[in-house]
């Protein structure tokens, strides 16, 4: 017998081939970078940064301290109502009332505490209710009549827009509200909702901290809670989120809310930083706060999105707003700007998930 015989495998299957390098008919692994352009704030934040440094080099005020905190604060003012707006879009609704709501919010508190002369305290605790109830309205009415949030939120819009203007001039007799500076609780909550921090000397307004806090404290309920998965289950489709155990009535009324309670803290902003409120303000935000989540990644259709997308969204917008200035441009082509920037972030979102969801 020889050695080859003697080695010979005792049995007659073929031994396994070792893998091949050709395609196996599955998808293979997406590249790194088509996988970062999947997520819904990688393109947006490109976005802000091309925004930003445009500005740097076309407004060299921009590049001033002082100039970039006033960027910073008119982006804030934004974020902190687009993040509200986007877990709202995100769960497959959205509100066209969050605009005059912000205006709501702060004639309530501005006009109670006034007109009854209490602690401005109780007309801000009176204020989060209604702002909240409101919030509660529009959601109720969406899931249990099932008509379109644009039909209801757009009713609601119209609703409180006629309230703000006629009871402010019932009350007051005047289209403004009564300066409340001089009242009791004033400069604690001014101190809370409309105060500025020294940094480098660079005055620095609260509201940057709070926009920033939020978002971080929102994208951790979207990625790390429950909540976060319910948001995502009924945007997609609540009948398979129902199906599955997903409470589709208290995430949808509570996003509302959620939205309710953004307009109350913005509303409250807005009276201690100038101690008078405009009844007919707010018309025309809701769009703004609506463009800030799109451009940030959030579907109009639901189910897709992030809290991280709306913050870059809002920051363009307030580099755009300032940028405008310091640049020493027309502002009247602010609103032009925007349009086009909205525009091209949608076409620019809606390649980015074809590239990133196509096989190889």
């Amino acid at each position: 017998m020889t050695m080859a015989q003697t080695t010979a495998p005792a049995t007659g299957s073929p031994s396994p081939a070792p893998p091949t390098s050709g395609k196996d008919g599955r998808a293979s692994e997406r590249p790194l970078a088509i996988r970062l352009l999947a997520r819904p704030e990688v393109g947006v934040f490109l976005g802000a940064a091309a925004v930003y440094v445009f500005f740097l080099i076309a407004a060299p005020p921009v590049r001033d301290g002082d100039s970039m905190a006033t960027v910073l604060y008119q982006s804030s003012t934004i974020g902190i109502m687009a993040l509200p707006v986007a877990l709202l879009m995100i769960g497959g609704e959205f509100d066209l009332s969050s605009g005059v709501a912000v205006i709501t919010s702060a004639l309530t508190a501005s006009m109670l505490s006034y007109q009854l002369t209490m602690n401005v305290w109780a007309g801000v605790l009176v204020a989060l209710i209604v702002s909240l109830a409101v919030g509660f309205f529009n959601g109720w009415m969406v899931v249990k009549t099932g008509l379109p949030s644009f039909l209801v939120t757009l009713g609601t819009f119209l609703i409180l827009q006629g309230v703000n203007l006629a009871v402010a001039k019932l009350v007051t007799g005047n289209v403004a509200t009564d300066d409340i500076s001089d009242m009791a609780g004033f400069g604690q909550a001014q101190k809370i909702f409309a105060s500025s921090f020294d940094i480098g000397g660079v005055q620095v307004k609260i509201t940057v901290f709070y926009w920033l806090a939020f978002a971080a404290l929102a994208t951790w309920v979207l990625l790390r809670t429950r909540y976060g998965n319910w948001i995502f289950a009924v945007g997609g489709n609540k009948e398979s989120a129902r199906a599955v155990g997903v409470p589709v009535t208290f995430t949808k009324i509570s996003l509302f809310m959620l939205v309710g309670f953004g307009a109350w803290f913005v509303g409250m902003h807005q009276l201690f930083t100038f101690n008078t409120v405009q009844s007919g303000e707010g018309v025309g935000q809701e769009l703004i706060y609506i463009a800030a989540a799109v451009i940030g990644g959030c579907l109009l259709t639901g189910g897709y999105g992030s809290a991280i997308g709306p913050v870059f969204g809002a920051f363009m917008f307030g580099m755009v707003n300032q940028g405008i200035v310091f640049a020493g441009w027309n502002p009247d082509w602010f609103k032009a700007f925007l349009g086009v920037m909205l525009l091209g972030a949608v076409l620019i979102n809606l390649w980015v998930r074809q590239s990133a969801t196509r096989r190889r």
